[in-house]
């Protein structure tokens, strides 16, 4: 069963850190591209940040210059480095992969883990 599963969120003040990563699991050929979302009570889900396997990264203007987005394609892993936290950046925060696995390419998704920052 192929499956991404966060760690790292938490309860932190506001100009804190946080570093989220998630781990994709299970009979894998290949990741295209992986990525963060977020959604915040009450709004829509918006993109964070993406990776593609190259390396190229796309990151939101609300959070560029404070989180960086990487990846270790060894570990079919992908991390979110979150520095000088706001109060307006929490969410519950969710991973993506594109990937091929014993089915044609499609997009996962991972459950979520939460983000809360205090003023």
């Amino acid at each position: 069963q192929v499956q991404l599963v966060e760690s790292g969120g938490g309860l932190v003040q506001a100009g804190g850190s946080l570093r989220l990563s998630c781990a994709a699991s299970g009979s894998i050929f290949s990741i295209n591209s992986m990525g963060w979302y977020r959604q915040a009570p009450g709004k829509q889900p918006e993109l964070v940040a993406t990776i593609t396997n190259s390396g190229s990264t796309n990151t939101a203007d609300s959070v560029k210059g404070r989180f960086t987005i990487s990846r270790d394609n060894s570990k079919h892993t992908v991390t979110l480095q979150m520095n000088s936290l706001k109060p307006e950046d929490t969410a519950v925060y969710v991973c993506n992969a594109q990937m091929t696995t014993t089915f044609p390419r499609q997009t996962y998704w991972g459950r979520g883990t939460q983000v809360t920052v205090s003023s």
